[in-house]
């Protein structure tokens, strides 16, 4: 690699100043925001929705000094990209903080989440999820194949499939899914598309990564898990033979899971 003219790094620093001033100011008005809100206000599951779209748009501010490096200095920014990756983690907490981090809920627990935000519309919610996806996307691209974060992305997009599926109001949602000439109709059937294969995508993510990499039990149980939620997401829609399919792969997975775990013993 050639080495960096000053010229050149001055040149990047003077670009990357607006991203740079910008992302520091949505963060200080987040520090703000969090100093008055306390939980059981109103609208405080409404702000931390706020909050999550604020640092999926800083993780882009951060993506595109990356993007400048690129261009300028022709060499990756590794440090702006993890930035972006914590706070894309981050996006993701304020997320869990309004609909919990369980992956397999049945859908009548996560009732008394959505009705502190029965007035955020589906299609809110839906665009939430999209620009969150893109974000977590475009930095895997950014990070690259190789990168020593691969298989810390499957934990990040586990999460996100987690976020992204417990956000949907199945009860009222179903109603428009089955119902054609329901306004939000169109919306419903994407989302819920989109969130059938995130489960599918995760499930096979956390067996791929505890097959190849970790060997750690707590990994297969997520795909497990995974699966799970997506059997109960076919049940919900009516779908049983896939839901059939889903579970005998989950029996398959449960009974390699103790098979490996068994034989770990006795060695």
């Amino acid at each position: 690699m050639s080495k960096i003219s000053e010229e050149a790094r001055l040149h990047f620093n003077e670009s990357i100043l607006p991203y740079k001033e910008k992302a520091s100011a949505i963060l200080a008005k987040e520090k703000t925001m969090l100093n008055g809100m306390h939980k059981g206000d109103v609208d405080y599951e409404n702000k931390k929705l706020l909050l999550c779209e604020d640092m999926i748009y800083v993780s882009s501010l951060y993506m595109a000094q990356n993007s400048l490096s690129l261009k300028i200095l022709e060499v990756k920014n590794n440090d702006t990209l993890n930035d972006a990756r914590k706070i894309l983690y981050k996006a993701i907490i304020y997320l869990e903080e309004i609909v919990t981090d369980g992956i397999d809920v049945p859908y009548a627990d996560l009732i008394p989440y959505h009705e502190k935000i029965q007035n955020v519309p589906i299609i809110r919610r839906f665009n939430i999820v999209k620009k969150l996806g893109l974000a977590i996307n475009l930095l895997k691209e950014a990070f690259g194949d190789n990168s020593k974060w691969k298989w810390s992305f499957v934990e990040l997009e586990g999460r996100f499939t987690t976020v992204a599926k417990n956000l949907i109001d199945m009860k009222n949602c179903l109603k428009d899914y089955f119902d054609p000439r329901a306004q939000d109709y169109e919306t419903t059937v994407l989302y819920i598309r989109m969130i059938t294969k995130m489960l599918q995508d995760s499930a096979t993510a956390y067996r791929d990564k505890y097959e190849t990499s970790t060997r750690r039990i707590d990994d297969m149980r997520n795909g497990i898990k995974y699966l799970l939620a997506l059997r109960k997401l076919y049940i919900a829609i009516g779908n049983s033979e896939q839901a059939e399919e889903v579970k005998k792969k989950a029996v398959v997975w449960k009974d390699k899971m103790d098979a490996d775990h068994k034989a770990g013993l006795s060695n």
